[in-house]
């Protein structure tokens, strides 16, 4: 068999000494800056991701009942087994488990979930896991590491990079409310990563992966991790999120050019009042089919999504001036609104 000697050279063509030969760096030094941030990334926070598993039960066509399984993501952020999730992942689930890293199945309890920011919060007694560090979601700039971990079609910490592609994206929830803030990113997602952490090159959160375009690649979004981090405290102090509640259905209207300049408005669209729920707040302060809302407590409102903005917890039970337009006239009524009641996913405003 014949062998084959390959000869290294100085610039002067003479060979090389055997001792003289470069060694090859090892692998670690071969690896590039962004290799070395995903994968210290990864290796950091990987350990704190779960995978949910959840069973509902629901009814056929043919109303029999039916058992349901589900699975998405989530992590641990607190050293006493809390656990942030999506409230679509666990919402009106029977029974929810957890299924850790390094192997453990636990049961999971549901401590509070709020459709309306789609986020949730759900506890596990699962003792020596580090919880992921929060991150300034604030802080960060389109075109950094987005680095996001989760568990897509149950392939568990499975890890995909990409950069932050746009913020202060908005996104619909399943409550018809406006989750605002949202960053969107090109790292892949896929049913089950809902839920899932999206980190930076430090491992620290920057956001709560949450959803995707399905026709689209490389077009998703997560919950900014400042509004998770407010959120999640309140679902541990209170199991909910308190926001307040007129009793309206309305529409967007725009406004003929001529009234926005009788009345000096300072936009030219409000809300157009559908319906009045009888006995709510709206009807008690005397709002009636037709009216068009075009502030509240002294803020302009162009939208459904500006009213939603202003009916926060602090309005519960304060009295508040409602500008309105009726047919020619210009009315301010006075309208104390009251805590919203969570009825599978309502808003206090509905579309």
């Amino acid at each position: 068999m014949r062998s084959h000697l390959h000869l290294v050279l100085n610039d002067d063509e003479t060979p090389l000494a055997p001792s003289a030969v470069p060694t090859p760096p090892p692998d670690d030094e071969l690896l590039d800056a962004y290799s070395r941030a995903v994968t210290a990334a990864a290796e950091a926070v990987s350990p704190s991701v779960v995978n949910i598993e959840v069973r509902q039960r629901g009814r056929d066509r043919r109303q029999r009942t039916r058992e349901a399984h589900g699975s998405g993501s989530g992590f641990v952020f607190t050293p006493d087994g809390f656990v942030l999730t999506n409230s679509h992942v666990v919402h009106s689930a029977e029974r929810i488990g957890a299924a850790l890293s390094d192997g453990r199945r636990v049961e999971a309890a549901l401590i509070g979930d709020d459709p309306d920011t789609d986020l949730a919060v759900v506890r596990i007694d699962a003792p020596g896991i580090a919880p992921v560090r929060f991150g300034d979601s604030s802080a960060i700039r389109v075109g950094q590491l987005a680095i996001a971990i989760g568990n897509p079609y149950g392939f568990q910490c499975t890890v995909t990079a990409g950069v932050v592609s746009a913020l202060g994206r908005s996104l619909r929830a399943s409550s018809g409310r406006l989750i605002d803030d949202v960053i969107q990113t090109d790292a892949a997602l896929n049913p089950g990563n809902s839920g899932g952490p999206l980190v930076n090159a430090r491992g620290e959160l920057i956001g709560v992966n949450t959803a995707i375009i399905r026709p689209a690649q490389g077009i998703c979004f997560a919950i900014a991790s400042s509004t998770a981090q407010f959120i999640a405290g309140r679902l541990i102090r209170d199991g909910k999120i308190r926001r307040s509640y007129i009793g309206v259905a309305g529409q967007n209207t725009p406004l003929p050019r001529r009234v926005v300049r009788f009345h000096a408005l300072p936009l030219d669209s409000g809300v157009r009042v559908a319906s009045v729920e009888k006995g709510s707040p709206a009807a008690r302060a005397g709002l009636e089919p037709g009216d068009i809302i075009v502030a509240f407590a002294e803020h302009p409102v162009a939208a459904i999504d500006d009213l939603h903005r202003l009916l926060t917890e602090e309005r519960v039970g304060a009295p508040a001036a409602l500008t309105l337009l009726r047919r020619t006239e210009r009315l301010a009524l006075e309208i104390v609104p009251v805590e919203a009641l969570r009825r599978s996913g309502s808003a206090a405003v509905q579309r």
